[in-house]
């Protein structure tokens, strides 16, 4: 077994230091502390410059590239038949679960100016119609300057509708949107770099100027996140493994080591390969896993989209604003539009629940507190998006006729090998 050099501290580490240092600060010198809460702001405007680049590239180049009906055929209008139909659940219990719980009642989170001139996130539930007219677009470039989030995903399925159509003439564009999502992503990386410090200046200033007792609210938003992600997995996707017939323990056994991946480094693409052999290895036609697994990547992010949904009305709640039932709703057809095509990014969804709170007039400051515990709810739904990705690809087979009755032969390289020693942290 090969070894790993040594390296310095990982940013998960400096993350969490910057979480106990500010702690620990804003606790000890709380006047001195609030001021530090420009390092957050900073941190989050750096947060918002990612939302529209990162949105147009990855959406165009996903729908040009996987949109195509002769591509698709049947097998992907079953795929995403269940991601709609499963992700949609996702949101569902992530938002009852959140409205149970409660867990940001208490915060107190202060509402920007902007919110409360505008009266907050109840202006957006004026009616259908106004609803509806602005969720299209006038101009892509008015759109991204404002942070329209919804304007910007229609824009983007049409575009990238558009671009398949056209073919070979469209692929200079398709590439250039291939090449800006990638370079987002790394910009991304950089930004992160600045998380530790933003953390720290977010923790010191909340803890300076509400007191060391809205940390239980976020131990409360961990325990909830944690708690509706087991039912999801254990009843939800439990219910779809005995519909479809599909063998739990030999799924188990062959999904068991690219979750831990997914989990320990937060990243679904870091388990990406391991997963298509696995999943291929236990039964799953390889040009259904190689077609449905990296699909499933933009367009069925359980995890994600259950994470979004709890962790909005988590902020709407903090900052004591009424969200009607009907709102509610909309906001949870916004997250299931803008949560399609950034996975594979560590933290990506806070780059998504920053568009949505913006979209709803919900004070982005919210970002803020939860970032600070963001590790730990980002590597629990990122596994959840790998868990239900590979369980998409058995059950689209057993739609398509394949039974796993008999266990296939399985391949020296996709035998499950021990973990310690692969699991490696992120390097951005």
């Amino acid at each position: 077994m090969t070894t790993t050099k040594a390296k310095g501290p990982s940013l998960t580490t400096w993350i969490l230091a910057g979480l106990v240092a500010g702690i620990a600060f804003g606790a000890v010198f709380p006047g001195p502390a609030v001021k530090l809460g420009l390092l957050g702001t900073i941190f989050l405007r750096l947060i918002k410059s990612i939302i529209a680049p990162l949105l147009f590239g990855t959406l165009v180049a996903g729908i040009a590239g996987t949109g195509n009906v002769k591509t698709m055929g049947r097998i992907g209008g079953k795929a995403i038949l269940y991601f709609e139909i499963v992700t949609t659940v996702a949101l569902f219990v992530g938002l009852g679960a959140v409205n149970l719980v409660r867990p940001g009642e208490g915060v107190q989170l202060q509402r920007g100016a902007s919110s409360l001139q505008q009266g907050g996130v109840q202006q957006t539930s004026a009616s259908i119609e106004q609803i509806a007219e602005h969720t299209f677009p006038t101009s892509i470039i008015d759109s991204m300057a404002k942070g329209e989030v919804l304007q910007i995903v229609v824009f983007a399925f049409i575009f990238g509708t558009a671009c398949a159509s056209v073919g070979a003439k469209a692929r200079t564009v398709v590439a250039f949107c291939e090449s800006l999502s990638e370079v987002m992503f790394q910009y991304t990386n950089y930004v992160m770099m600045f998380a530790p410090l933003g953390v720290f200046g977010a923790m010191a200033s909340t803890v300076g100027d509400k007191g060391i007792k809205v940390l239980a609210n976020l131990a409360k938003l961990v325990g909830t996140l944690y708690g509706a992600q087991a039912f999801f997995v254990f009843v939800v996707l439990g219910i779809v493994t005995a519909i479809m017939r599909i063998p739990a323990r030999r799924f188990i056994a062959h999904v068991k080591e690219p979750f831990l991946i997914a989990y320990s480094t937060a990243s679904s693409e870091a388990a990406l390969p391991r997963a298509l052999e696995n999943m291929e290895a236990f039964g799953v036609p390889k040009h259904i896993v190689s077609f449905v697994l990296p699909l499933g990547y933009s367009f069925n992010l359980d995890g994600s989209t259950l994470y979004l949904a709890l962790a909005a009305m988590f902020v709407a709640q903090a900052a004591g604003v009424h969200v009607a039932f009907g709102t509610q709703l909309v906001m949870m057809l916004t997250l299931m539009l803008t949560s399609k095509g950034v996975a594979g990014v560590p933290r990506a969804s806070l780059v998504i629940l920053a568009g949505t709170l913006a979209t709803f007039n919900l004070p982005i400051e919210g970002i803020a507190v939860i970032l600070g515990v963001d590790q730990l709810m980002d590597m629990c739904r990122t596994s959840v998006n790998l868990l239900g990705n590979c369980l998409a690809t058995a059950v689209v087979a057993r739609w398509e006729g394949v039974t796993f009755e008999t266990e296939p032969a399985m391949r020296p390289e996709a035998v499950v090998e021990e973990t310690s020693g692969m699991l490696v942290e992120p390097e951005g």
